[in-house]
């Protein structure tokens, strides 16, 4: 990684938990709190990619909402948690090691972004909300280019804005899809395996599998 000039990081299930807003109210949902918060990311990720194919865009906050609706229909969870859900979803939590691994990568003077499907207005306040405001060079959004990840288009904002080479970028996402098509346009992405999955056959192979961001620090 001797050429990287830029790190940049998807902030669903990478930076932050997407599961923290289900799990925060799960003494009102019950036993099934995991199964709907899995639902529930699932169906916002499919309904993304459907409406990037069918061309008919909204954004990541209205799209969170339409499979929330989605999901509390499945799994028979009262309407009145939905403002509940929706607001938490605002302030997810960032993974344990997160903080500590970007203060590190900021003070080696690394340009560092996050690139990400939320709206802007969501990116910013997750990261005013987990204080970490003073250390993203840059929060891309899709909405730049009204098309969701994968697409090349999302991951060329990035490459347009800093003017870099493709593989001067290292890219970090805990998403296979997103590992994939990060590294298929160019990128040298990342891999950060949290839950053991296995690596989906979409024509790429990561240059690095890490568990967690604590991880990025030895190999940097």
């Amino acid at each position: 990684m001797k050429n990287i000039k830029a790190i940049i990081f998807d902030a669903y299930g990478t930076l932050f938990d997407v599961n923290s807003a289900a799990e925060k109210c799960k003494d009102k949902i019950g036993d099934k709190w995991a199964g709907f918060a899995n639902f529930w990311r699932t169906t916002q990720l499919e309904y993304t990619w459907l409406r990037s194919l069918m061309n008919r865009h909204k954004d990541f906050w209205q799209v969170t909402e339409d499979s929330l609706d989605k999901s509390m229909k499945v799994f028979n969870i009262d309407n009145s948690m939905k403002n509940e859900l929706l607001d938490l979803y605002k302030v997810l939590s960032p993974f344990e090691e997160v903080p500590k691994v970007l203060k590190i990568l900021k003070e080696k003077k690394f340009k560092l972004a996050i690139l990400s499907n939320g709206t802007p207005f969501l990116l910013n306040e997750l990261v005013k909300n987990n204080k970490l405001e003073n250390i993203f060079d840059d929060l891309f959004s899709i909405e730049q280019v009204r098309i969701y990840k994968p697409n090349y288009k999302v991951y060329d904002i990035p490459i347009k804005k800093y003017q870099i080479q493709k593989d001067e970028v290292a890219f970090l996402s805990a998403n296979t899809w997103d590992v994939s098509g990060g590294g298929n346009y160019g990128y040298y992405s990342i891999w950060v395996n949290r839950n053991k999955s296995i690596f989906d056959n979409l024509d790429y192979k990561p240059k690095a599998e890490i568990k967690n961001l604590m991880e990025l620090i030895s190999i940097i």
